[in-house]
């Protein structure tokens, strides 16, 4: 039997989202600093003072997003 099927909906969208969310900001954080030349190349991209609203919102409706799919796949597709 499914574990998830006796979950609510919006208990596994947080999960899923909030893993998502922790994984991929971390990768990004970590790519971009390979990419950009260090912290302060990361900054400079990612948490500057027009840029962190951006990437905040992008992070969040991605995880968002990701959390709706996989709880619905779990909760309502997957036997």
């Amino acid at each position: 039997m499914n574990p998830y099927k006796n979950q609510s909906f919006l208990k596994l969208t947080v999960r899923f989202a909030a893993v998502f969310l922790v994984v991929v900001t971390i990768l990004k954080i970590i790519i971009s600093m390979f990419k950009n030349g260090g912290v302060s190349g990361m900054i400079a991209e990612f948490f500057s003072a027009e840029n962190w609203l951006p990437f905040v919102t992008v992070q969040l409706v991605m995880s968002l997003v990701y959390g709706l799919i996989m709880a619905g796949y779990y909760k309502f597709i997957k036997k």
